[in-house]
């Protein structure tokens, strides 16, 4: 039976961690969720020397005081699952602010092994590290690697695989000022005695609770011992004893570097002189717009022939099953309903894995943490946190994989309501619609419209952030620290993987939800209203005012009537919510032209609609519900309908004001008629 070793990768954010564990486990990884909680969860496996290990890379974290949820993860994960060791992969470049979590580790009496990494880097600036003398000083090993090239895997996989067959080692216990040692000699009395705490290494525990640790102090309030703890706790000030117990484990870390390394602190690394000019206060945002019109441009140009052959292919797959089943019914649900809704939205998978790839290129080269940084005095004016504009960048491609890059912001508020106006941020799938409408009626000046309406979802995002944060989402501003990475080249392997985790995740969220929507739309087309002779789903009925779609429609026909919406476009609307792409195919089928969109054109040119219509049309698009896998990944990243019927009544109720403003006002001023 083979051998199995539970190995958790620990770490700061931005020291390589991803890279490392691409280098382990190559493509035999997943990726899923974390049970009851939306952060992303990365496993992979690795058999060496007849060894399984499976390798868990864990959130980023500075210390095991856990305030995000990725650091409450991480630090759980290693408290409560046990693994059978933790490979702390530490930037060699910045040793004291990384082994700070390694003397938390090692309080915590796990086995511990250390991937020196980026030591390339470190080497190149002039630093001189005694990994040997580390090695000593701290009794753990201590590997050299270099995880974008792979360098030193087969030294860290040995290393780990001797750990493992060693004894359970002692927690190591760093002495701290009496006053902190009589606190935790009482509570580590109270918690030895109780059953409850005899899963977690007690002396930490302690710890933790004179810090305040509020995840700690939640977990305690479950003991029957808590009012004994709580009286202990309320003789001493936590910030106090926070800031004395931080003060020693530095003083410690200080005073081993000085006998294990050397910094050059006069050179001037790359990393430094680079951004001398890329987070320069002047030409920052527009390097910034200049790399993030590049990204676009590439993906756009690259993706859309790959796009057209999915289109081809769709409609080809969806043509012939129609002819391969004899039941004309289901043959319109499996043609014109599953296969064409699914391949409305996979059809922008081109687009969304180039746009992924881009990203990934400047997120592991250390770019995007400079485009938060950058960003971040902007953002804080509308009550919003740097990390939130990388979220709503990727919304141009996609709002699902927009929301659930939320997930990389600490402060609950922040994150809730980035996920809440990404939606507004206009997304690929609205695109059809904006090229139908804008080019029908605008001519030349239809790619001029069509920005226009990018940047009022952009200025609609960021008005509603200042909105809701001065009202229904208070609080106090988060203030923005980040470690700006040293720039790394980053590998094609590792961005192809990152590419792919994430356009995993969009086909299996996006695709699965869509595929019960269409289902659904499909025989409210279908089904014939009531008292009508037609057959269901015949010619007569799908997608006519005799079907029970078509009731619908004329029931809200009255609430879109002000915006000088018909029922053909209220059904439409209606559809699209499953995907805003199926709002042209619905337009087509309810106004008699199939989905041959220069029909469709030239039918609305002659009279159907007006051009100021067409306007408060694109304007609505932009604004309202979003579709059926936006609506599921907000519900899912929120945990709250609450909040989900907020952002969907709070979108629509604009969209319904901005589109009565334009046809209104445009009427009565008689523009576009």
């Amino acid at each position: 039976m083979t051998e199995k070793i539970n190995v958790a990768l620990a770490g700061n954010p931005n020291v390589g961690k991803t890279s490392l564990f691409n280098a382990i486990t190559g493509s035999k990884q997943h990726v899923g969720n974390w049970p009851g909680v939306t952060v992303e969860r990365k496993m992979g496996k690795r058999v060496y020397n007849g060894i399984e290990m499976e390798i868990e890379d864990l959130p980023g974290t500075y210390s095991l005081t856990a305030y995000s949820l990725d650091e409450i993860v991480a630090r759980d994960f290693i408290i409560e699952e046990k693994p059978d060791i933790v490979v702390q992969v530490i930037d060699a470049t910045n040793l004291e602010r990384n082994l700070y979590l390694t003397t938390q580790l090692m309080e915590l009496g796990v086995k511990l092994v250390i991937a020196l990494n980026m030591t390339d880097l470190a080497l190149a600036k002039g630093d001189i590290i005694d990994v040997k003398k580390i090695q000593e000083y701290l009794e753990v090993p201590v590997i050299s690697t270099v995880g974008s090239r792979g360098g030193g895997i087969d030294d860290l996989l040995n290393a780990i695989t001797e750990e493992f067959g060693k004894a359970q080692v002692a927690e190591s216990a760093f002495i701290y000022e009496d006053e902190i040692e009589n606190g935790i000699d009482e509570l580590t009395t109270i918690l030895e005695n109780d059953p409850y705490f005899t899963h977690y290494p007690t002396r930490w525990f302690s710890m933790k609770l004179l810090e305040s640790d509020e995840n700690i102090v939640k977990k305690a309030q479950s003991s029957s011992n808590y009012p004994q703890i709580e009286q202990v706790l309320s003789r001493f000030d936590a910030e106090h004893l926070e800031t004395k117990i931080a003060g020693q484990r530095y003083k410690t870390i200080q005073t081993m570097l000085k006998q294990v390394c050397k910094v050059n602190a006069s050179h001037l690394s790359g990393s430094d002189m680079v951004d001398r000019v890329v987070t320069n206060k002047y030409l920052g945002i527009p390097i910034f717009l200049s790399f993030m019109w590049l990204a676009f441009e590439i993906t756009f140009t690259f993706g859309t022939p790959f796009m057209n052959m999915i289109d081809v292919f769709f409609g080809w797959l969806a043509e012939a099953a129609a002819n391969a089943i004899p039941v004309p019914w289901l043959a319109s649900l499996v043609g014109e309903g599953m296969i064409a809704g699914v391949g409305s939205v996979i059809i922008f998978l081109p687009n969304i894995l180039l746009l992924f790839f881009m990203l990934s290129l400047m997120e592991d080269s250390g770019y995007m943490s400079r485009a938060a940084f950058i960003m971040d005095k902007v953002m804080s004016k509308i009550g919003l946190h740097g990390k939130s504009f990388i979220p709503l960048i990727m919304g141009f491609g996609c709002n699902v994989p927009a929301i659930m890059a939320t997930r990389t912001i600490e402060n609950s508020r922040d994150r809730l309501v980035t996920i809440l106006v990404a939606p507004f941020i206009s997304c690929g799938a609205r695109l059809p619609v904006y090229v139908l409408l804008a080019g029908t009626f605008f001519g030349r000046d239809a790619g001029l419209v069509i920005f226009g309406l990018y940047a009022l979802g952009i200025l609609v995002a960021l008005l509603s952030a200042k909105l809701m944060r001065s009202t229904v989402v208070k609080g106090e501003d988060t203030p923005f620290i980040m470690e700006l990475p040293s720039y790394k080249l980053p590998t094609l392997k590792g961005s192809a993987i990152h590419m792919w985790e994430r356009g995993k995740v969009y086909l299996k969220k996006a695709g699965t939800i869509i595929l019960i929507g269409v289902v659904a739309v499909w025989l409210l087309a279908a089904i014939p209203a009531p008292g009508s002779s037609a057959a269901f789903a015949s010619e007569e009925v799908y997608g006519t005012t005799e079907s029970l779609i078509g009731v619908i429609g004329q029931l809200i026909e009255p609430l879109v009537a002000p915006l000088g919406f018909d029922w053909r476009v209220a059904v439409a609307l209606v559809f699209g919510v499953v995907a805003k792409e199926i709002v042209v195919g619905s337009m087509g089928v309810l106004y008699g032209t199939g989905e041959n969109e220069e029909s469709l054109s030239a039918v609305l040119a002659a009279g159907a609609m007006t051009p100021l219509v067409g306007l408060g049309l694109m304007v609505f698009t932009l604004l309202y519900v979003p579709c059926f896998a936006c609506i599921g990944v907000i519900k899912r990243e929120t945990g709250s309908w609450k909040w989900t019927m907020f952002q969907l009544v709070y979108g629509t109720g604009l969209a319904w004001i901005f589109a009565f403003a334009v046809y209104q006002i445009g009427s009565r001023m008689g523009l576009l008629a």
